[in-house]
């Protein structure tokens, strides 16, 4: 008979944030919370479609990982896929129950890279209309955004920087080939931060054929926050990593 899996007697939440037109059920999201289950790590996957997925909201998506995070003196552990790395980052930079953070192709310049995406046109369309026509990937049909998330985005940069000010141990995995979020933008984030570790992959957006090369990262990286230990300094990462 097998011994169950060994439970952490206290230590952070571990919090899951999926990406854009994504949801808690992602593959990423769901592969990531069996593997640290077998640990006894409970991964909490958020729902970021917040309030809607028709009226996305950044700000609403900022406020439910916040709510997530717990009491004042609990620490958290966030792991961000896309929009959610991005998420995750504008977290850490303001909150201080954070305490590590797990990037996976995060959307850093989120604004330039849509537009970059869409094109003169679509873009342009996108304002004057209101709406974008875009795929849920976790319905599995057509549906639309409002334009109200790249005001949020833009006026958060305005006020904020449009790189995320994040003072605590990073790990970011980035693949090479990703045609939705550019690595260049990770690179240039991560150069120069003895906290921040970039591994690059040869893998795509999605980063589904790099599962146990994340697994394995994150599992070295996290080890501090495994127990009841608050591990909170920052230390010197490995430099960056590539395939």
């Amino acid at each position: 008979m097998n011994a169950p899996p060994p439970v952490p007697t206290s230590g952070p939440r571990w919090l899951y944030l999926h990406g854009f037109a994504s949801g808690p059920a992602s593959t990423k999201g769901v592969w990531l919370d069996a593997h640290w289950a077998k640990q006894g790590i409970p991964l909490e996957r958020l729902n970021l479609r917040v309030p809607s997925m028709e009226h996305l909201s950044l700000n609403a998506m900022l406020a439910t990982v916040r709510d997530a995070l717990g009491a004042p003196h609990e620490r958290a552990v966030l792991i961000g896929s896309s929009l959610g790395g991005l998420v995750a980052a504008r977290t850490a930079e303001r909150e201080p129950r954070v305490g590590a953070l797990v990037l996976l192709a995060p959307a850093f310049h989120f604004v330039e890279q849509l537009q970059r995406r869409m094109g003169a046109e679509g873009w342009s369309q996108w304002q004057r209309e209101g709406f974008l026509e875009t795929d849920d990937h976790a319905e599995k049909r057509r549906t639309r955004v409002h334009h109200g998330i790249v005001e949020e985005a833009q006026a958060m940069d305005a006020a904020r920087g449009v790189w995320p000010d994040v003072r605590v141990p990073t790990l970011i995995v980035h693949g090479r080939r990703d045609d939705t979020c550019d690595v260049r933008y990770s690179r240039e984030w991560a150069q120069g931060k003895r906290h921040v570790r970039l591994v690059e992959v040869d893998d795509g957006h999605e980063l589904t054929a790099s599962l146990e090369r994340i697994a394995k990262e994150a599992d070295a990286f996290l080890a501090p926050w495994r127990g009841g230990e608050d591990t909170r300094q920052v230390f010197t990462a490995n430099g960056p990593a590539r395939d």
